[in-house]
């Protein structure tokens, strides 16, 4: 009996994670290698949209995922200089209407979720701290050499994929194996503030079960409650012109609050409020990268930011490293041709998660517009209303993906 097919994954996050799992469902053996302990819970709060949590449903791991999360019950829009409602959004009814629910997770939830999901399938060998150095392909696979401790390691595989984040070991080594420069970002546009704040420090208006969004002049704020509504995620994001420390970790740079006090001063008193009762701002310098015309390069492939990298002005990162992770489970089949698989894979995804990147950066310009043309956004979404705007999302949320056919029977939840 021949063995089964085998891919080493690098990079233990939500897209990695994902692709782990899908995979090795798929009956692929699966070696996924990750630079950290593989346990941090770094982060802080995502949404995780219909069109993710139909794959992660169909995976099995909606029941446990929803013990940690919060189906939040609109999304409501102010106005930052007084408070006043531009608009607010229902989401009860997010599941007959896009086909899955709405979420929202910590992060460090979802990632144990889906980690727990990955190593309990056979197939699945996990090395932490285990950093990748380098690798290679011929015509028959890839061959890997890796740092653990500071000793050498090598692996074989038949593809890799390259699931390793914005500063992609996968992509840059790739680009030089094909004489293309890389294009790694050397300054940040947009820098996001992040915080959980104890739910019992903030007044009860700012634990409402939804997602509020101010929306102001050269910066915006979103809050919800996570875990159990016992803490308060705050996300506040200011346009910047910030250089990027090759050496630093853009997730958790440590943050003054008394800058983000003064940034939201004249902002309405809940979000003053809100931010004063903050302890620990952390930095979150935010990046995108050019999505390449081919994620593919022979048996090498890239996931999630590595191939697309992109504002959050959607919420769409998660989403859709979990789409790129369906949809390359869906291409490779067990006994297909490999390189074929992963063209077809990069064929599926590019226009998708490109337009998803164009419309995050689009929105970003939108969120942050300044007086006068503010004053036309804010008329605008006002006579809108409820139905039009959601239906603007239809697109993005409501996603029929081929590739979670016959999913959810080959996958019972856990």
């Amino acid at each position: 009996m021949s063995e089964p097919p085998h891919a080493l994954i690098a990079g233990a996050g939500i897209g990695g994670l994902t692709a782990a799992l899908a995979l090795a469902r798929r009956g692929w053996r699966i070696t996924l290698i990750e630079r950290r302990d593989g346990h941090e819970d770094i982060g802080a709060g995502l949404q995780i949209s219909p069109n993710a949590s139909a794959i992660l449903r169909d995976l099995g791991l909606l029941p446990k995922l929803i013990e940690a999360s919060l189906a939040p019950e609109a999304v409501h829009i102010h106005r930052a200089r007084d408070g006043a409602t531009l608009a607010r959004l229902p989401l009860i009814d997010a599941e007959s209407r896009w086909g899955a629910p709405y979420l929202y997770a910590h992060r460090a939830d979802l990632i144990r979720v889906l980690r727990e999901a990955a190593l309990a399938e056979p197939g699945v060998a996990f090395h932490p701290q285990t950093a990748l150095a380098g690798f290679d392909q011929t015509s028959h696979g890839v061959t890997v050499a890796a740092l653990r401790d500071a000793m050498r390691v090598s692996f074989s595989a038949d593809c890799l994929i390259g699931a390793d984040g914005v500063r992609s070991f996968v992509r840059a080594r790739n680009a030089a194996l094909q004489g293309k420069a890389d294009d790694l970002p050397k300054l940040a546009h947009y820098v996001a503030w992040r915080a959980l704040v104890p739910a019992d420090r903030v007044a009860a208006a700012l634990r409402a079960p939804e997602s509020a969004l101010w929306l102001g002049a050269g910066a915006h704020l979103v809050h919800y409650p996570l875990r159990g509504g016992s803490v308060i995620n705050v996300v506040a994001v200011i346009d910047a012109v910030w250089p990027l420390d090759d050496k630093a970790d853009l997730w958790s740079q440590p943050g003054d609050p008394a800058f983000i006090a003064t940034r939201f001063a004249r902002w309405a008193a809940p979000v003053r409020d809100l931010v004063a009762a903050a302890g620990d701002w952390r930095l979150w310098p935010l990046v995108e990268r050019r999505t390449p015309a081919h994620w593919n390069n022979g048996r090498i492939a890239l996931l999630g930011d590595a191939a697309h990298a992109m504002v959050p002005f959607l919420a769409q990162g998660a989403a859709q490293a979990i789409e790129d992770a369906a949809a390359l489970a869906a291409q490779l089949v067990p006994g297909r041709d490999v390189p074929a698989a992963l063209a077809a894979y990069s064929a599926a995804r590019t226009a998708r998660a490109g337009r998803v990147q164009s419309e995050s950066r689009l929105q970003a310009r939108r969120y942050h517009l300044r007086w006068p043309a503010s004053r036309v956004r804010d008329a605008a979404l006002r006579a809108l209303g409820p139905a039009r705007l959601l239906g603007r999302y239809d697109w993005l949320y409501g996603a029929k993906t081929a590739w979670n056919t016959g999913m959810a029977e080959a996958n019972p939840p856990i």
